[in-house]
């Protein structure tokens, strides 16, 4: 999963990227309003996490810039801004969900985590294919019971994967969400994290269309 996070506290962007690494999220930072804004619409994310009070461009104009262009990226806001009334031109811009300053990062995760979910058009945290569950609000991956050992980009893969179950995932779509943006992978890369993650879960949960990409089956 790939996260947008536009904040111009550099410290606390800076920690709630490392909290979101530490949870195996892919993170691209953006300090002001306009970068974020141009991320946003050039790169492939599966929700953001958006300042109110930003320089260049106010995070309200560039969630309203979003919606107007038919962006249906999931959006958190996140701001000191905690009166009503901020909350209502939050929610009218296109905002997804809300969370003030201070916060607790676990909060946060869970959030991002609940937004993505349904954002994925699942209505329970537990996406189930064969042997092998992914539980949506926890992060955890499991076969037969047991939790498996995932490097942060097997993570990335599966649990892509595992939220659009059954459907095809283009090559390239699914290297956009498991890389940051100024990541070089290597061409091959891809085949080698499908290649350990099916000697983790199994050969026959992941199928390679081919001149497509892949799909979890089960």
């Amino acid at each position: 999963m790939r996260i947008l996070l536009v904040e111009d506290d550099t410290a606390l962007a800076d920690g709630i990227a490392r909290a979101l690494r530490a949870e195996h999220f892919a993170v691209d930072v953006a300090a002001n309003g306009e970068d974020g804004a141009h991320l946003g619409d050039t790169g492939s994310y599966d929700a953001a996490v958006l300042d109110l009070g930003l320089p260049i461009k106010s995070g309200l104009t560039v969630l309203e810039e979003w919606r107007a262009a038919g962006r249906a990226l999931p959006v958190l806001i996140l701001t000191a801004r905690d009166g009503w009334s901020e909350k209502v031109s939050g929610f009218r811009a296109g905002a997804d969900d809300y969370l003030t300053k201070p916060f607790r990062v676990e909060e946060l995760v869970m959030r991002l985590r609940a937004l993505v979910r349904r954002a994925a058009g699942h209505a329970a945290a537990r996406i189930v294919c064969g042997s092998v569950a992914f539980d949506a609000q926890t992060g955890q991956v499991e076969r037969d019971g047991l939790p498996l050992r995932l490097t942060a980009l097997e993570w990335r893969v599966l649990t892509t994967l595992m939220l659009r179950k059954g459907v095809v995932v283009d090559r390239l779509d699914l290297l956009d969400h498991v890389y940051e943006g100024d990541a070089d992978p290597d061409s091959n890369s891809l085949e080698v994290i499908v290649g350990r993650l099916r000697k983790k879960i199994g050969a026959e949960r992941i199928e390679t269309v081919r001149g497509r990409g892949y799909r979890v089956v089960g």
